[in-house]
């Protein structure tokens, strides 16, 4: 009985390591590239739109300013 009880046990592990060997995920697949490539574009172009706008634009560059005229 206990060399049956523990084959079956056996064969259980066997059986669950197949699995998650199968279900093992070795990375991101073509379409999730795309999406995430997409997604960086998109917040890319975002960020460009806002640094780029004239606010901000002069906020950056009084920063600049401020810091060249620094005295050390």
């Amino acid at each position: 009985m206990f060399t049956v009880m523990r084959e079956q046990m056996w064969a259980l592990v066997r059986r669950t390591r197949t699995v998650l060997a199968v279900r093992r995920d070795a990375g991101m697949v073509t379409s999730e590239y795309a999406v995430g490539i997409i997604a960086a574009v998109a917040f890319a172009a975002v960020l460009y739109k806002v640094v780029t706008s004239g606010q901000v634009s002069s906020e950056l560059q009084a920063i600049v300013k401020k810091a060249l005229d620094a005295k050390m």
